[in-house]
Order: structure tokens, then C-alpha cells, then sequence
């Protein structure tokens, strides 16, 4: 069941993959009652087999992408592994391999507009943040699964509280390609409000990042972001603001009447004026203490806007980067293990169909039958795509065509010509 890139981003009412346990499936389709006991064994042994194949393949597609991801790992010293020769060929490689496997574990890419809308858009993050997409090369998303979710937001600092529906995604992968030729900063950046600029780890050029995250709402794409920052809005400003001009006016209007005074008795010390009097050393010692006041006034409210974007910066991490499942090569054993399971329900599914039909079906016909088992015995509507499925099953010699009619080999004899594709597997 592949999905089709820049497909309208929805709440989906047909699965476009297949949400059952491998377990699970086998034991609703022999409860089904279409095969007796001694069908029923050798299905299960069929299943085992087909399996073990897809496996043994999937096995040599994670080495594939594991070598074409290496001189794009952010976490290999580039000066300790050969140089690659092309690494804009190695690039697409690694791209094009990147996506197939996503495409077969039933993933749908989501389109750059959608993901540009969600940079204006508020779910679970209700804070104003900015993600700068020009220090990357290419950004790509994919999802997979989504459903409605009614969130409570708080307002009027939290004396209210609103209703939405959003759309979640349940599975989001990205994938992040820094620029080559340069450093792409990740931690290090500097405050909106002031302070240092921290030195932070950083990512080299031309490194390519992959992240997972699971249930995340379609209006906090912009959140996923390797260096995205928290940026104040202008409600936060005024908030912040306001109260620090009218905090400071009366310690400026004190000071401005004495200023003149302290620059009389500092000059004094100075040996450029005469003897101030004692009234003039009170006045100074009055503005000293004012000037003070002025500076742990500033230090105060440079510490308000400080701690209040570091409230918003732990919104976005408790939202987003809590539900970050792995990241880089860690996520290529999920994904194989993805794909595969799901091409074996995909042709699990379109075997046990053709073998319990009653005659040779038309490929509209079994994808139907096999929507409405899935319906029937498992209670989910499903949207199934049977190009992969049959393509899988004559790949395997299973599938029989006639005309535009379509059968299976009997279960003994698919279970011979699995047994014949895994020892032919094992002679390589």
C-alpha cells in the first residue's frame, strides 16, 4: 500500500499500511475458516518461509544503505575514511535508496508547501519559533498513519482554556542535508536577547541528518528542526517590555537631577574642580546609589527575558523532542524491519485471497476481496495497492497468470518453490 509524494496532507479513513502484529494476521485469517487443519499448518509454514526470504533480502538492502550513508555521517571523522569519488553520485545514492525503503514501509512524502504552511500554524507548540531552512541543503519529511486529536490550549495566562482538533501524524521521518564546503551550526547561535554566543557542537558540511519522531501535529513541522530557536513575539515583547520602560523612567528622572552633582565630586578626586560642599556629597552619594539601582534593575529584566525564552525553549522540547524516537543510521534497522514486514503482510495477504478465491480472480477483484477481508476480520478500512503485492508474488514464481485473470500455486507447491528461491539464496 505506497503512498503517492505530495499527497494532500489528511486525517486518513483507509490505512495505507497495515497496523496488525504478524502474529495477529496469521490468527485472523485462520479464523476465517477457509482452510481446514492441514491447510491451516502448511499456510503457517508458507508464512515462515516467505518470511525467512524477505529477510534474508532485506538483510543485504540494510548493508546497501549503511554503506551509502558513510561519508554522509555526521558522526564519522571525515579524515579518517577514504574520500569518495563522486559525492554528488553518492548523494542520489544515498537519497534514492533512502526513499525506496521509506515508499515500501508504506511512508507518504509530505510536500514543501505543507511543510512551509505549518511554519505559520500552532498545535502543541504555542510559541513563536524560527527554523533557518537556508543553512541546509535539502529538507524532505515523510509520514505515515494520522489521525484527529482534540488538544485544550490555555489562554488569558491560563484563566481560559480553547478546544482545537489538529491533525497528527503518527510516524514522521526527516531527512536533513547540510550544505557542503562549511560548518552548519547546531547548538551555536546567538541569543535574541543579548548574552554571548555559545560555542556548541556542530555538524560538518555536507553531513546528512535523519531523525524519527512519532505523534507529531502537522502545525509543529516547523519544531522538528535540528537548530530551530525560540524567537519572542510581540506579545511577549510588550509584555516583557512595558513594564521595564515604566520600572525605569522614575530612576532616570531621580538620576538626572544628580547626575550633575556626581560629575562635580568626581571631578574633585580627579583635581578638576574645586571643594564640593556637604550637601553636594550627599547629593553624589544619593545618584551613586541611584546608578546602582538603574544597573540591577537592567540585570533583572535582561533575567525576566531570559528565563521567559527559556520557558518557551522547554515548551518545544517537551512537545517535540520528547517524542524523538532515533536518529541517523539508528533508524535504518527500523525502517528495513518496516518495509519488510509490511511487503510480507502485502503478499501474505494477496496469497491466502488467491488461494481461497474460487477461480482466477481480475486484479480489481482481489484488491477489493482483500480490502473487505481486512475490513471484515480486522475491523480497519483499507486503501490496499496491489502492484506491489502481485509484483512480489510472480517476482517468487507464486503467482499464475491468464489473461487478465489471476491465480496462485497450491500451497504444496508454493511451499516447494520457497523452499528452491532460500537455497538458491544460501548458494550465493
Amino acid at each position: 500500500m505506497k503512498g503517492v509524494p505530495g499527497e494532500a496532507a489528511v486525517p486518513e479513513s483507509r490505512y495505507r499500511f497495515i497496523p496488525l502484529r504478524k502474529a495477529d494476521l496469521i490468527d485472523g485469517l485462520m479464523a476465517a475458516g477457509a482452510l481446514d487443519d492441514a491447510g491451516q499448518a502448511e499456510f503457517r509454514h508458507f508464512a515462515r518461509q516467505l518470511g525467512a526470504i524477505l529477510h534474508y533480502q532485506y538483510f543485504e538492502q540494510l548493508d546497501l544503505l549503511r554503506e551509502a550513508y558513510f561519508h554522509f555521517d555526521p558522526e564519522v571523522d571525515p579524515q579518517t575514511c577514504p574520500p569518495a569519488t563522486d559525492l554528488e553520485a553518492a548523494y542520489r545514492r544515498l537519497s534514492e535508496e533512502f526513499v525506496r525503503v521509506l515508499t515500501e514501509a508504506n511512508f507518504i512524502e509530505i510536500d514543501h508547501e505543507e511543510i512551509i504552511r505549518a511554519f505559520g500554524e500552532h498545535a502543541l507548540v504555542r510559541v513563536k519559533i524560527k527554523a533557518p531552512v537556508g543553512d541546509y541543503r535539502d529538507v524532505r519529511m515523510f509520514r505515515r498513519g494520522s489521525h484527529r486529536k482534540t488538544i485544550e490550549v490555555p489562554m488569558w495566562w491560563g484563566f481560559r482554556r480553547r478546544r482545537y482538533e489538529v491533525d497528527i501524524y503518527d510516524d514522521v521521518v526527516m531527512m536533513v542535508a547540510t550544505r557542503p564546503g562549511g560548518d552548519a551550526p547546531t547548538d551555536a547561535r546567538k541569543p535574541r536577547w543579548g548574552g554571548k554566543k555559545e560555542s556548541g557542537q556542530k555538524i560538518r558540511g555536507g553531513a546528512v541528518l535523519f531523525k524519527y519522531f512519532r505523534h507529531i501535529a502537522r502545525a509543529d513541522l516547523e519544531a522538528l528542526f535540528p537548530n530551530v530557536r525560540v524567537v519572542m513575539s510581540l506579545w511577549d515583547q510588550l509584555t516583557l517590555g512595558v513594564p521595564a520602560v515604566v520600572g525605569g523612567i522614575p530612576i532616570l528622572v531621580k538620576l538626572a537631577s544628580t547626575l550633575t552633582i556626581l560629575f562635580f565630586v568626581a571631578g574633585f578626586y580627579l583635581g578638576v574642580s574645586g571643594t564640593p560642599g556637604d550637601s553636594d556629597m550627599e547629593q553624589a552619594l544619593v545618584a551613586l546609589g541611584g546608578l546602582f539601582a538603574l544597573g540591577a534593575f537592567m540585570l533583572r529584566q535582561r533575567g525576566n527575558f531570559h528565563r521567559q525564552s527559556l520557558l518557551h525553549q522547554k515548551q518545544v522540547t517537551d512537545n517535540i523532542y520528547y517524542r524523538n524516537v532515533n536518529n541517523n543510521s539508528g533508524i535504518f534497522n527500523y525502517l528495513i524491519g518496516e518495509a519488510e514486514e509490511q511487503e510480507w503482510k502485502e503478499a501474505l495477504l494477496a496469497y491466502y485471497c488467491l488461494i481461497v478465491a474460487p477461480q482466477p480472480v481480475t486484479r480489481a477483484a482481489l484488491d477489493a476481496s482483500i480490502e473487505e477481508l481486512l475490513l471484515r476480520r480486522f475491523g480497519f478500512p483499507a486503501d490496499f495497492e496491489i502492484g506491489e503485492a502481485l509484483t512480489r508474488l510472480k517476482r517468487l514464481g507464486l503467482l499464475c497468470e491468464s489473461g487478465d485473470r489471476l491465480s496462485a500455486l497450491p500451497l504444496p507447491a508454493a511451499i516447494e518453490r520457497l523452499e528452491a528461491e532460500w537455497a538458491q539464496l544460501l548458494r550465493r
